[in-house]
C-alpha cells in the first residue's frame, strides 16, 4: 500500500506539472520531431519507432493535417521521443522544453511492459499485439501532453489519468480487440470523441 501511495503521489505531482508546463504548439511551420534509439535496459525494439510515428500521424489526422509533423535533427526537434527503462510503475512521461523561442516537449516512453504489473506483463508476454498496443497508446497519451492536452478523469479518453483508478488491463484490451494485424494500428487512433474535441479547441 505504501508503494502504491508513493506512486500515486508521484503521478499526481506529474499531472500538476503537465497543467502548468504545456500549451498549444506553434503550427505556423511544420513541427520538427526526433525519435531516439532506445537506451540500454529499456526493452526498446526497432518496431517501436514505427509506433511513435503512427501516434504522431494519428494526432495530425485528427486536426485535418494542421500539425504537419516533420522529422528533423535532434537539435531542431520540438518533440523528442526517448525510450527509457521502467521506473516507479510509470508508462511514460512528458516534460516541457524550449528550442530557441519555441515551446516543445521531451517525451519519455517506458516500453518494458514486464515492469508494469503482473496483469499487463502476463497479457503482453504471449501476445505481441498487446505489447504493441500498450506502447502505442502510451505514445499517443504522452504526445497528447506534448501537444498541450492535460489529463482527464474519463476512462474512455486516451488522456485518462490512471490515478483515478479503473481497469487498466481493460483500458488497453478494448483497443487490442480491434486489431487483426499490426498494420491496423496505423488506422485506429485510440482517441475518444472528447479527446478530439479538446484537441480541436487547441488547434482550431
Amino acid at each position: 500500500m505504501r508503494a502504491f501511495l508513493a506512486t500515486l503521489a508521484l503521478l499526481t505531482a506529474t499531472a500538476a506539472a503537465f497543467a502548468q508546463g504545456f500549451s498549444a504548439l506553434d503550427t505556423g511551420t511544420p513541427i520538427p520531431y526526433f525519435i531516439h534509439d532506445g537506451v540500454a535496459g529499456s526493452d526498446y525494439r526497432p518496431g517501436d519507432r514505427q509506433l511513435a510515428v503512427w501516434a504522431l500521424q494519428a494526432w495530425d489526422r485528427l486536426t485535418g493535417g494542421k500539425l504537419r509533423f516533420q522529422p528533423s535533427s535532434e537539435s531542431d526537434a520540438l518533440i523528442q521521443v526517448h525510450w527509457v527503462p521502467a521506473a516507479e510503475g510509470q508508462y511514460g512521461e512528458a516534460r516541457p522544453l524550449r528550442v530557441g523561442t519555441r515551446r516543445g516537449a521531451a517525451v519519455y516512453i517506458r516500453p518494458d511492459t514486464s515492469a508494469l504489473g503482473p496483469d499487463i506483463a502476463r497479457a503482453t508476454r504471449t501476445d505481441p499485439l498487446m505489447r504493441d498496443t500498450v506502447v502505442y497508446l502510451t505514445c499517443v497519451h504522452e504526445l497528447g501532453h506534448a501537444l498541450g492536452l492535460s489529463h482527464t478523469s474519463d476512462y474512455r479518453d486516451i488522456m485518462f489519468f490512471f490515478g483515478f483508478g479503473g481497469d487498466i488491463p481493460e483500458f488497453f484490451g478494448r483497443y487490442r480487440r480491434q486489431l487483426h494485424t499490426r498494420e491496423d494500428i496505423a488506422k485506429l487512433s485510440g482517441v475518444s470523441e472528447m479527446d478530439i474535441a479538446r484537441l480541436r479547441a487547441l488547434y482550431p
